[in-house]
């Protein structure tokens, strides 16, 4: 098991910690350090072998609380939440090696996150869990493309989905702002739905027909994506993801429009998705 605090022997050198349960196991000498000294050349932390915790970095730690589990050649590695600790960049460097270790040894990894970027960048398979119950359970385009439930759908994704409660129109569609869209199967005339889509699958077009108003409130640049936060007609709040290069002003009026299939629909009660 990898801890989330790491859990080091303070007063242990780094080669200490790693063998440590490897003696208590009765292994020879020869047979602990050849199994430490291969760890440490994954983990790329030989020279700091000899050095106590105290004088490595958070990521440098982390790599010996990975290595302190490789020796052992488990059959199964569980890591809590284990980069946490750890500022944004190393958190980024650390998941990348992370993910490469694991392709490496071949063994099977339980991984337990609060942040879904890492959930997405280093799942094979993904456990949506919602106060002790899998809600999902999925790869992660399939979480992402199709999420079973509200929970899942406002979890996976950053920014989160949008949510509009609306009701079906007399044909079974559902109207949101300018838009219509039809559902999977046609919905009972009054019927109250959640509809949801993502700010990356809206997109200001002045040409659609069926297209969506949004009074801009507020709108982040991040470079090669620019976040717009508006609302609608009716008062309900809706997020867009942007290209770079398109930068509305406050105030303004933005017409967009969702992108064919983009659009998800939910039970408002039970919170569980409507499909076909």
């Amino acid at each position: 098991m990898v801890f989330q605090n790491y859990a080091l022997y303070p007063h242990m050198s780094v080669y200490d910690n790693m063998a440590y349960g490897l003696r208590i196991r009765g292994m020879s000498k020869a047979e602990i350090d050849e199994r430490v000294q291969r760890a440490a050349q994954i983990l790329e932390i030989g020279p700091f072998l000899q050095r106590k915790p105290r004088q490595l970095s958070g990521g440098q730690r982390q790599r010996v609380a990975m290595g302190r589990a490789i020796v052992r050649e488990p059959k199964a590695f569980l890591f809590d939440e284990p980069l946490s600790n750890l500022d944004a960049k190393l958190r980024v460097q650390m998941r990348v090696e992370i993910k490469k270790l694991q392709r490496q040894l071949g063994v099977t990894s339980i991984y337990v996150t609060h942040d879904q970027v890492e959930a997405m960048t280093m799942a094979d398979r993904l456990i949506v869990m919602n106060r002790g119950v899998a809600e999902q359970i999925g790869t992660p385009i399939e979480v992402y493309a199709a999420p079973a439930t509200l929970f899942v759908a406002g979890f996976i994704g950053s920014p989160s989905m949008n949510f509009i409660e609306a009701k079906a129109e007399a044909d079974g569609s559902v109207r949101v702002d300018g838009a219509w869209f039809r559902p999977p199967r046609p919905l009972e005339p009054g019927r109250t739905v959640t509809v949801g889509i993502r700010p990356e699958h809206l997109v200001a077009d002045n040409a659609a027909a069926g297209r969506i108003k949004l009074q801009v409130e507020l709108v982040e640049l991040l470079g090669a994506d620019t976040l717009v936060y508006g609302r609608l007609n009716d008062g309900k709040g809706l997020v867009v993801r942007l290209p770079g290069g398109q930068v509305p002003q406050v105030g303004d009026r933005l017409p967009v429009s969702g992108l064919d299939g983009a659009w998800h629909l939910f039970e408002s009660e039970s919170g569980k998705r409507l499909t076909a």
